[in-house]
């Protein structure tokens, strides 16, 4: 956490700031440690201050030690203007994606009728940067979640059968992530059969699943706070041509990716790889998310791998292939793996089968 501290501060001299309020769950946890569902983090140059209400203090005690503790009561706009104050601010950068409007307005009236001289000034990105790039520790417990989601996959190719409805395939899923470590999913898991594969976030339903039909299960594991996400698609017995068509167009897609991805590319680059392969077989309208995202404390964190995205690739980033086909009145395939950029190349960490 004292590396985490530097760096952030780093950077909020780099930007000119005088402080950061991190009011973002994730972000908060990653640079302090603590992890309960209320707080906000100050820092300067200075002072590094956790503010939580009476519940946690305690808590926040134990797992943030660099930090000093602030028992708050009420919203951010009845403590945050007398803090700052009394640090000697004159600037405070806020998460600008994370705070409300109507937050924001409060804290302008709470500065102005308690004249205190504070400039309030939207930021973004200052954390999430610096948590693209995960630590040693964090690629092992990334490793692990992928461990157990790829034990659930075999789990439930074992037990799938058919007639089985989707929510009851979910929930062994679940049932078992759960049973063996894992902490609250961070997403509901999908199992989607049939003509309800063509949605990419379908939610499980009653509806029975049949043999020979594509079965699309995506879904993540949890340690520690960090998570890993898998998808793949299967049948319960003798797929048909055109699963078998699909199937292989999103294959090699996905195998193009990780073959030619590299340290240095921006993430619409490493989209455009495996899109080129799904568009050349005839199927680029039916692909319509990006191939990826970052993962760790989050499940969709930098970097971005799609059509639009400038985020430039770097060793020690974390995230999914998962090119897709999704068509109407069919189904659809998606085949997702967690994997590492180490060494300039991609290391796949999902082992699951395909």
């Amino acid at each position: 956490m004292t590396d985490r501290l530097t760096q952030i501060r780093q950077r909020i001299k780099d930007t000119g700031l005088g402080a950061l309020l991190v009011s973002q769950e994730a972000n908060r946890r990653y640079l302090s440690g603590f992890d309960g569902s209320t707080g906000m983090l100050v820092i300067s140059a200075k002072s590094a201050v956790l503010a939580t209400d009476f519940r946690y203090v305690e808590q926040a005690k134990g797992q943030a030690p660099g930090f000093d503790i602030l028992k708050a009561s009420g919203d951010a706009e009845e403590w945050l203007p007398g803090l700052a104050d009394e640090l000697n601010l004159k600037s405070l950068a806020f998460e600008a994606s994370n705070i409300s409007v109507a937050t924001f307005r409060k804290l302008l009236q709470a500065i102005e009728s308690g004249d205190f001289e504070i400039d309030l000034v939207p930021a973004q990105g200052l954390v999430e940067e610096l948590r693209a790039i995960k630590e040693k520790q964090e690629v092992e417990l990334i490793g692990e979640a992928v461990a157990l989601a790829d034990a659930a996959f075999e789990h439930i190719h074992r037990k799938l059968k058919d007639g089985m409805t989707e929510k009851q395939a979910a929930w062994v899923i679940e049932s078992y992530l759960r049973d063996n470590g894992s902490q609250p999913l961070t997403f509901d898991v999908i199992v989607a059969a049939g003509t309800n594969a063509a949605l990419p976030h379908a939610r499980p339903s009653e509806r029975p699943i049949r043999s020979g039909e594509p079965v699309l299960i995506d879904f993540g594991a949890k340690v520690e706070g960090y998570t890993s996400d898998l998808s793949r698609t299967i049948t319960i017995g003798k797929p048909d041509d055109t699963f078998n068509k699909v199937y292989k167009v999103v294959l090699e897609a996905q195998r193009r990716a990780m073959e030619e991805i590299t340290a240095g590319i921006n993430g619409r680059h490493a989209d455009g790889i495996a899109r080129k392969v799904i568009e050349e077989a005839g199927y680029g309208a039916d692909f319509g998310h990006g191939l990826g995202h970052g993962i760790g404390l989050e499940i969709h964190e930098k970097p971005t791998l799609g059509p639009s995205s400038e985020d430039v690739l770097a060793n020690g980033m974390v995230f999914t292939l998962e090119p897709g086909i999704y068509i109407s009145g069919w189904g659809g395939v998606r085949i997702e793996d967690t994997v590492a950029l180490e060494y300039d190349r991609i290391k796949p960490l999902s082992k699951a089968e395909k």
